[in-house]
């Protein structure tokens, strides 16, 4: 019997610049989700209202309501290994640690059914497992999955941001992304050690 859920989504694949986040939310299948209002998408959401359901969600780990983890393999390990790939690895830690550290003892690959988001898949040894398209706006365990991810992410890409490296980015304003701005400035200044390489191949560097 299935008396858990899990939530898997992530943020930032398609930046420029930055990690990829891999977010993972377990709760019990009979959840309140009155308990942390608000969940939904994390790119229908403001900046503000993720910062509060995340919060929250430090709240309600706090008490051993849920569990949560979140990966960030490097633009680095991207280039490396592929974006698919890192996320693939990323996720698959991110499991074991919710699985393991549950506050109730580590639990069975048959008491827990994972809900992903796109085109995500667990690894094969949990056998109830269901890829939903737009997940995150459909199932709240993958929205809060999603936000978890996007502000473990935004908020690293913030504090890089201050590193005198990295200022001729403004990586607070784009976080990572392919803004007109972001672009130009690769284009004057070249790559930094936080650019995906291998996303870049088509800006001229001037």
């Amino acid at each position: 019997m299935q008396n858990w859920m899990i939530g898997v989504d992530e943020a930032g694949r398609g930046p420029l610049a930055g990690p990829v986040s891999v977010g993972v939310v377990l709760v019990p299948a009979n959840f309140d989700w009155n308990l942390i209002p608000g969940v939904n998408d994390s790119k229908k959401l403001s900046a503000k209202k993720r910062e509060v359901i995340f919060a929250r969600a430090l709240e309600l780990v706090a008490v051993g309501k849920l569990q949560y983890s979140v990966q960030m393999p490097s633009a680095k390990m991207i280039d490396k290994k592929g974006v698919v790939q890192v996320i693939r690895t990323a996720m698959a830690k991110s499991l074991r640690e919710v699985m393991v550290e549950n506050p109730r003892g580590p639990l069975g690959f048959r008491e827990v059914v994972v809900k992903l988001d796109g085109s995500l898949y667990a690894p094969p040894e949990f056998l109830h497992q269901e890829t939903i398209i737009k997940g995150d706006a459909k199932e709240k365990v993958i929205g809060l999955a999603s936000i978890m991810a996007k502000v473990t992410r935004d908020r690293y890409m913030e504090k890089i941001a201050k590193k005198p490296v990295f200022q001729l980015y403004n990586f607070a304003q784009h976080k990572g992304y392919g803004t007109l701005a972001h672009r130009t400035a690769i284009a004057k200044h070249g790559l930094s050690s936080e650019h995906r390489a291998s996303y870049c191949k088509n800006i001229k560097v001037l």
